[in-house]
């Protein structure tokens, strides 16, 4: 055992109707499916008493981690904003009192890559945590090989020595394959295995470099398969993986986006093998901690003083076998509100898993752009802010604010307010007007969102609401 357990205060109507029916009479089995269990009948899971972290253990070396872990994709910057989103200097003093209070509150695995805020992630994460003691802490961060220019066996363990100088740390306790799946099985041939790159890491695991190996996953599932395989034939035993999870994802993440895999296929894989999950993507990019006013009003109804991210916040964590629950806290308020969650995490009753079952379905049945604001479609060569524009007309309808019928008392109202919102939150010059189609942004969408077609939509749909009466 590392570390101590610690207490602190702290569309088509038949469409839907299936997905309806699919939602109601397959929920009452997902929780059970995830196996809910607590330390009482012997999962490894640690509720925690009240005002702790919620702990878990993983099997493989004894760690005891947070179930809360803190992603550092999102680092604040000088300018107040996220450093995945600007240029501008990280806010070190800022990442500082983060850390520290995360530490305080009991959260001890921090996530990292050197892709992460345009390359500044580690050597932050690393000037932070190392003001600490370094068994009070788990570091994992990623092989981000993604450029072929990076695949070569030189380059590749150039990228995880220099992990190791800027974490200012002689050994990654979490080190992941990144984003495996990621342009199919070639690509990961050629990331990890014509360069012995993963024999190299098996080799840095075996002398204590590494603690743990593991992976995480994006896109062709065959790629997945095949490192379970590995695990199966004892080529390569991971000791964890990474996979996205959350209420919408965990059935219907092929609704979405049908190069993408249903979360339940993933976590059921990996918790019949016992290799430990790490959740990434717990409110899917942002998206559901700002679900629908009618969502919303449901959840406040059944636990007014619960914000709603801490429904999906607990979803992710309830599965036995997940260690910990990742989310890029930019903010002193979002790590507070998540440390309220897991201190400690209360697991979902099976009435509550229904109602999320039937929460994702209606989610489903908007007609929001499933972007989580990864960004990895930018910079788009025409200037187009493509997130922005996504975020503009997601926000428009969760608030169910979205103008579309004339005779509606509240359409001009709505009309000015989507115009007047549009201009404001996304620069003429960079809204989906400017978009030609180019389709560079396509194959770099993990959703596999069709994003000129998207863009068109949006513009078209802009462009009829002005030349529309206002009254």
């Amino acid at each position: 055992m590392i570390m101590e357990k610690q207490t602190h205060t702290t569309p088509d109507r038949g469409r839907r109707r299936f997905l309806r029916n699919l939602g109601i009479f397959s929920a009452a089995g997902a929780l059970v499916s995830c196996g809910v269990r607590t330390e009482a009948d012997g999962s490894g899971n640690d509720n925690g008493a009240p005002g702790s972290m919620t702990m878990r253990r993983n099997p493989s070396t004894g760690d005891e981690v947070s179930i809360l872990g803190y992603g550092c994709m999102r680092l604040p910057t000088v300018s107040g904003g996220s450093a995945r989103d600007r240029a501008d200097a990280i806010d070190q003093e800022m990442v500082n009192r983060l850390i520290d209070r995360a530490l305080e509150a009991g959260v001890n695995y921090f996530d990292t890559s050197p892709a992460y805020c345009k390359g500044k992630s580690e050597e932050a994460v690393g000037k932070a945590l190392s003001r600490h003691p370094r068994d009070s802490y788990f570091i994992a961060t990623k092989l981000s090989n993604f450029a072929e220019s990076t695949w070569s066996r030189s380059s590749s363990i150039e990228m995880f020595e220099n992990s190791l100088k800027y974490l200012k740390t002689d050994y990654i306790d979490y080190l992941l394959l990144h984003g495996i799946g990621m342009g199919g099985m070639e690509a990961f041939e050629g990331r990890y295995i014509t360069n012995g790159i993963l024999d190299y890491l098996v080799e840095q695991r075996d002398n204590g470099r590494i603690r743990n190996l593991g992976f995480s996953y994006h896109g062709d599932v065959a790629v997945f398969d095949r490192l379970l395989e590995m695990h199966d034939r004892g080529e390569v035993k991971w000791n964890f993986a990474q996979i996205q999870l959350n209420y919408l994802d965990w059935r219907h993440a092929k609704e979405i986006n049908p190069r993408n895999t249903d979360a339940e296929y993933l976590y059921g894989e990996l918790h019949r093998r016992g290799i430990p999950a790490v959740i990434m993507e717990p409110l899917l990019g942002g998206r559901l901690a700002s679900a629908s006013q009618p969502i919303a009003r449901k959840m406040k109804e059944r636990r007014p003083d619960d914000s709603v991210a801490s429904w999906a916040f607990r979803y992710a964590g309830t599965p036995e076998g997940v260690l910990t629950v990742l989310s890029g806290m930019t903010y002193m308020e979002h790590l507070e509100d998540n440390l309220r969650t897991c201190s400690p995490l209360e697991p979902l009753t099976a009435d509550e898993d229904a109602f999320l079952q039937r929460t994702a379905v209606e989610i489903l049945e908007n007609d929001t752009v499933p972007c989580t604001n990864c960004k990895y479609c930018m910079p788009c060569p025409y200037g187009v802010d493509i997130p922005a524009v996504f975020a503009h007309y997601n926000l428009c309808i969760n608030e169910d604010n979205l103008p579309r019928d004339t005779s509606d008392p509240r359409y001009a109202e709505a009309r000015r307010a989507y115009l007047y919102g549009y201009d404001k939150a996304v620069p003429r010059l960079r809204q989906a007007a400017r978009c030609v189609a180019c389709g560079a942004c396509v194959s770099h969408c993990p959703q596999g969102i069709a994003i000129p077609a998207v863009l068109r939509k949006i513009d078209k749909y802009t462009d009829n609401l002005k030349s529309t009466p206002k009254a």
